[in-house]
């Protein structure tokens, strides 16, 4: 492989095309300025004017979102998995019919699997811009965007509405619904109810890991982070692995999965047959299998990133824990 088309699977930070119409909250306000990342797969924006950075995708996609401050992601729910890492910022993650079953605040580098079947949102409460880096499960990203009933209500009084074909129609822009297309239908009060209220007590052990504690458990080799076996278990067609600078050795090494690569702090030299690169915090680097790589980190100063690699098992919902 080429450092060309090497570098043909890396998005840079600096080189990521946000959109600001990717969702039906587009117009509410508190959420009208927030910006939607699809870096690799189609991701699941509702929005015709996503920029797709890399299509193919491992077995599962990777997002983000930016926001500025007190700027909030509505309540929704995927059919797969959601895992948030924090790159910038701080955040407040919410959960439940109406976001009041329980939150927790994550920091630089912490991060949370959310289980699937309950509605979540998050805003940022820091005092500049910030950047959260999604992991979503499958090919297809779970099909799309389950929107709590009051998200779907309000928006629509702001001019937005969601098609039941998962596209958005802009009646300030003079979009109408096709003749042939519903409006997506309100989730049903029985519907609702199946959905799960977990307390803040009940998530932050088997679902959140701080970025320290996965520092320290980095330290001779790299923390599993989630899969059957590591610290959030479950098996959501993709692993997480973190690596630090005392974590892994500069040899070079196989992999018969694709894997992304994304640093968290400090500058990695990633070198394979053929040439070299540098990635930084907030590239994302997808490598494909079959190349033989190694990473190191730079001299000196905190060096971390996450490692995510698709696995045998099929995207779906989060694995029970007993």
């Amino acid at each position: 492989m080429t450092p060309m088309e090497m570098e043909q699977l890396i998005v840079r930070y600096g080189n990521l095309v946000p959109c600001k119409t990717a969702f039906i909250d587009a117009h509410t306000p508190g959420s009208d300025q927030k910006e939607n990342f699809t870096i690799i797969g189609g991701g699941v924006s509702e929005s015709p004017d996503q920029h797709v950075h890399i299509r193919q995708t491992p077995g599962f996609n990777i997002g983000a979102a930016g926001q500025p401050p007190k700027c909030r992601n509505s309540l929704h729910d995927h059919n797969t998995a959601e895992a948030f890492f924090v790159l910038k910022g701080r955040w407040r993650f919410f959960w439940g019919r109406w976001g009041t079953a329980g939150e927790v605040v994550l920091e630089e580098g912490d991060i949370f699997n959310i289980p699937t079947g309950i509605f979540r949102g998050f805003e940022n409460i820091g005092k500049d811009y910030g950047m959260i880096m999604a992991l979503l499960g499958g090919d297809d990203a779970g099909g799309g965007v389950i929107w709590a009933p009051q998200v779907i209500e309000e928006a629509r009084s702001h001019g937005l509405v969601l098609g039941e074909n998962g596209v958005l129609y802009d009646s300030k822009k003079g979009e109408v619904l096709p003749h042939n297309v519903n409006p997506m239908p309100l989730l049903s009060e029985e519907e609702l109810a199946r959905r799960g209220e977990p307390t803040t007590t009940d998530v932050l052990p088997n679902y959140v890991a701080r970025y320290w504690d996965l520092m320290a458990l980095a330290d001779r080799q790299p923390a599993k982070v989630i899969g059957p076996d590591a610290k959030l278990r479950d098996r959501p067609g993709f692993e997480a692995d973190f690596i630090s600078r005392g974590s892994i050795s500069e040899a070079p090494y196989d992999c018969d999965m694709a894997e992304v690569l994304i640093p968290v702090r400090g500058h990695w030299r990633l070198e394979w047959d053929g040439g070299t690169t540098t990635i930084n915090p907030g590239d994302t680097c997808l490598v494909p299998a079959g190349v033989s790589r190694s990473l190191v980190p730079s001299m000196t100063g905190e060096a971390s990133m996450y490692r995510v690699r698709s696995t045998n098992d099929p995207a779906g919902k989060t694995m029970p824990l007993n």
